[in-house]
């Protein structure tokens, strides 16, 4: 109760200490065990005579070996600590919006579409193609209806991941390096790493252990963001998450947490979802799958998380799906992402199109 802000940054400053120890430690330890410490002369006296091409592999396979696990290990870490109030501390839902509800006047919006990107994402800014489909919906939405998007969905606090308090130095380095470097191959690397990160987050955000910790934690800041829109939840406004591939998991890990927090009916839509089904969804509005015929991406999914398969009855997934709560909207040839993909020139209006369609009877059905 009595501990002072600089205590705690102290407090801060040797919780990263630490854990960048811990991180030099493990990566010792799995180099050891991977070579052996019988062969580690060996190795060191051979080292000479490899030829450039094998030096260079067994780098880059060390390098993937290593870190990724590491990065999924620092997401874990970093949850705790956020949990724990380490860093900034958990603000109280019943908080967040009291300012709005106390502010009148003003128009009042229906619906807020939240856009959760998905596993490329990198910062609040989207790529072209993805900025022209956010555009497009924006303009053909109901003038009630209100688009929020630039939500970083992989990091838990308000930030980007090039802000994050104990991995900035890294991932602003991976991002100069995406951009910058000579190197074609080495910004490649750069690029997969950024994803597997963000992989790991939707594998985390799916995980029945540490899975409701992510997801309530991205909801706060989903609802911070909706404080920033003017939500209020007094006007009886409604909450539409629409998911793109891994934000698909997101929308459905976060949804019956806003219905909670918000206390508005929630409804989520995806298009090209990668997602478990493993939530809690018998209280959401209605979900709605737009799929395309050509998405292996997306069909994986029901290979990859098998609680989806009609062969367990009595998942989640399946128990949401019989109450008919789950609709599906096809989109014949459309691809998981490229000239065939959901943000292409050929098929952005027709996906846009869809979730105008959804929207519309949704509201119809009250």
């Amino acid at each position: 109760m009595g501990t002072t802000a600089p205590h705690i940054q102290s407090q801060v400053h040797r919780h990263r200490a630490n854990w960048r120890g811990l991180v030099v430690v493990l990566v010792l330890a799995v180099v050891i065990a991977l070579v052996g410490v019988s062969r580690m002369e060996a190795l060191l006296r051979d080292l000479v005579s490899l030829s450039i091409l094998r030096q260079v592999g067994v780098g880059i396979g060390l390098f993937f070996l290593i870190l990724i696990p590491l990065t999924g290990i620092y997401s874990v870490v970093s949850q705790y600590a956020f949990w724990e109030g380490w860093l900034e501390g958990i603000p109280q839902p019943a908080e967040l919006l009291q300012a709005n509800a106390r502010h009148e006047g003003g128009q009042q919006v229906r619906r807020f579409v939240i856009y959760l990107d998905g596993i490329h994402q990198q910062e609040k800014d989207h790529p072209p193609r993805v900025s022209a489909f956010l555009e497009e919906l924006k303009q053909r939405l109901a003038d009630d209806h209100r688009l929020v998007r630039d939500l970083e969905t992989y990091t838990f606090l308000p930030v980007a991941l090039a802000d994050d308090s104990g991995s900035a130095w890294f991932w602003r380095r991976l991002f100069h390096w995406q951009e910058h470097h000579p190197n074609g191959f080495v910004q490649l690397l750069a690029a997969v790493l950024v994803q597997a990160n963000n992989v790991i987050k939707v594998g985390i955000s799916s995980d029945r252990r540490y899975g409701p910790i992510r997801n309530y934690e991205l909801a706060l800041k989903i609802t911070l963001r909706l404080a920033e829109e003017g939500f209020d939840p007094s006007q009886g406004s409604e909450l539409v998450l629409l998911g793109y591939s891994g934000g698909g998991e997101m929308a459905m890990g976060v949804a019956d947490y806003l219905r909670s927090i918000c206390k508005v009916p929630v409804q989520i839509i995806t298009f090209c979802g990668v997602f478990s089904g493993n939530q809690l969804l018998e209280r959401t509005k209605q979900v709605t799958l737009v799929v395309g015929t050509r998405d292996p991406v997306a069909a994986f999914g029901r290979i990859a998380y098998p609680g989806r398969l009609p062969l367990l009855p009595f998942s989640k997934w399946n128990k949401v799906c019989r109450q008919g709560l789950v609709h599906r909207e096809v989109i014949d040839g459309m691809n998981h992402n490229g000239n065939r993909g959901p943000f292409s020139e050929r098929y952005r209006g027709e996906v846009v199109g869809r979730v105008l369609d959804v929207l519309r009877q949704t509201e119809r059905a009250g």
